[in-house]
């Protein structure tokens, strides 16, 4: 059976970008409209509205020299607006060759925002669909609140999308644009449009007020629409637009007669890219991309995956350049504690097995967070062996902060059994710390790994005594590990990451 093809255009750039508080520079509206179509393989990107900003302008300008060097150029599509040509003009500045022309899809907006008959409206958008084909533009249509317009206006829907059947418009694209339907909505309404005009192409642009964006997707693709809108991370206004990650993942399971062309192994790398960029925080619960979703936390769970993969479903993380972690915490069991001892090389028997388990229950009922890297300090703790021995302790430190004054430390440090009393100065305390540390490295002729990152959590709603987390993220040898020190002062925190990291190197 020959499958359906369904396209896929990103909006992240232009719906996403009106989410609140995020603003893409150039450069980076240039690297995501490269990702979106080389890494991801989505087939559109409309990538701004016209007229908005010079800046704009600028950042469109890339992109379609970008496009225009690497065959992209038609995948490339802005914003347009009915305003006698001024949108055309923009565009033809900025190198664009594809307009989504917004219009008016419901008798309400029509009446009361533009306060113009239909035929008025029509006749506008024949002038502008003209005036862009004469300068090598083709359009596409937006019928703005269009969900509202078949709820309450269906007679003039379908009068426009006759006008639109002699139009020379490449899509037709149908806009959820408060996010009020329901998935029977979307159905019904998707499946008369396309009975009654099924050689045309049909977008459909779900928003996601009610968390119903990927089920009205689903029922948009079963009614026979041509093509979706999507966001990377459902980013976008209000309550964002339909994810692309989820969309992607119900079209490939549960609809096998469409194809979507797009490279499941790729998103989660773009959904971080655009996290950074633009500042949103991804729910640690999302799915697909969220941070949590592939862990198991249960012992249960971790029993069942031991025993033929009782709790996996279709959602394999390895499809989206993921892979399945198990939390240690309160709710651990022993087959948590075994699939993380796994992964580290270590075995332990079932005495000892059962020991470790419940000091993870116990620091996880303090409200501790257990890594997998922990597990061997875990185990030194616990059994009082040596399995996992520290070879490098700090023994005391002096730190130093004074007014007019450059932050100063003064270390002693024991390197597997030479201790090493060293002094320096540096931009902060901790700063102070890793140099005189260095020193002391230096004279082992070893080398530390980079900082790459740095962060401290402390817990909402605490007081100035809380105890804090510190996570460091190292490099060395092209290889990037985390460690974690907790305590209620930022800099100790510091200071006993810091020490995992050197038993750990």
């Amino acid at each position: 059976m020959e499958r359906r093809k369904i396209e896929i255009m990103d909006t992240t750039l232009r719906d996403g970008e009106q989410t609140s508080g995020v603003s893409f520079s150039v450069s980076e509206k240039l690297t995501i409209a490269q990702l979106l179509l080389e890494e991801l393989k989505v087939d559109r990107v409309e990538v701004a509205s016209a007229r908005v900003s010079d800046g704009e302008l600028q950042a469109v300008k890339a992109i379609t020299n970008w496009a225009a060097e690497h065959g992209y150029l038609s995948n490339i599509e802005v914003l347009s607006f009915v305003d006698n040509g001024v949108s055309i003009g923009w565009m033809q500045e900025a190198g664009v060759k594809v307009q989504n022309l917004l219009t008016k899809g419901s008798l309400n907006h029509l009446t009361h925002q533009l306060k113009k008959k239909p035929e008025q409206h029509f006749a506008d958008i024949q002038n502008v669909i003209e005036q862009a084909a004469a300068k090598g533009i083709a359009t596409n249509v937006y019928l703005e609140d269009w969900s509202n317009g078949m709820r309450n206006s269906q007679e003039y829907v379908f009068q426009y999308l006759d006008f639109l059947a002699t139009q020379p418009v490449k899509r037709i694209m149908l806009p959820d644009t408060l996010g009020v339907l329901t998935p029977l909505e979307t159905f019904l309404f998707i499946s008369k449009i396309r009975e009654t005009y099924p050689k045309l192409h049909f977008d459909f642009h779900a928003h996601n007020d009610y968390d119903l964006g990927t089920a009205n997707v689903l029922e948009a693709v079963k009614a026979g629409i041509n093509g979706l809108h999507l966001t990377v991370n459902g980013m976008g206004e209000r309550a964002g637009n339909a994810p692309l990650a989820s969309a992607i993942a119900v079209l490939h399971d549960f609809v096998p007669d469409v194809e979507v062309q797009i490279a499941e192994s790729s998103i989660y790398q773009v959904s971080k890219l655009v996290e950074t960029f633009s500042g949103v925080r991804i729910p640690a619960n999302k799915p697909i991309v969220g941070e949590n979703v592939f862990t198991q936390t249960a012992g249960i769970h971790a029993d069942g995956d031991n025993k033929n993969n009782l709790y996996f479903n279709d959602l394999l993380p390895e499809r989206f350049g993921r892979k399945r972690e198990y939390a240690l915490g309160k709710t651990s069991g022993k087959a948590n504690i075994e699939k993380n001892l796994q992964e580290l090389g270590l075995k332990l028997n079932d005495a000892d097995l059962k020991k470790v388990t419940q000091r993870v229950i116990e620091l996880g009922d303090r409200k501790e967070t257990v890594t997998k890297e922990d597990l061997p300090y875990i185990i030194s703790d616990v059994l009082d062996s040596s399995l996992y021995e520290n070879k490098v302790v700090i023994e005391s430190y002096v730190l130093m902060h004074s007014l007019g004054l450059r932050p100063s430390a003064t270390i002693m440090v024991n390197i597997e059994g030479d201790k090493f009393e060293e002094n320096a100065q540096g931009d902060g305390q901790f700063d102070a710390f890793m140099n005189a540390l260095t020193k002391a490295y230096n004279k082992k002729k070893k080398r530390l790994p980079t900082l790459i990152d740095y962060v401290v959590r402390i817990a909402p709603g605490s007081a100035t005594d809380a105890l804090c987390e510190t996570i460091i993220t190292w490099e060395i040898d092209q290889r990037k590990f985390i460690t974690r020190g907790l305590d209620s002062d930022q800099t100790v925190c510091a200071i006993k990451a810091t020490e995992k990291m050197l038993n750990i190197i």
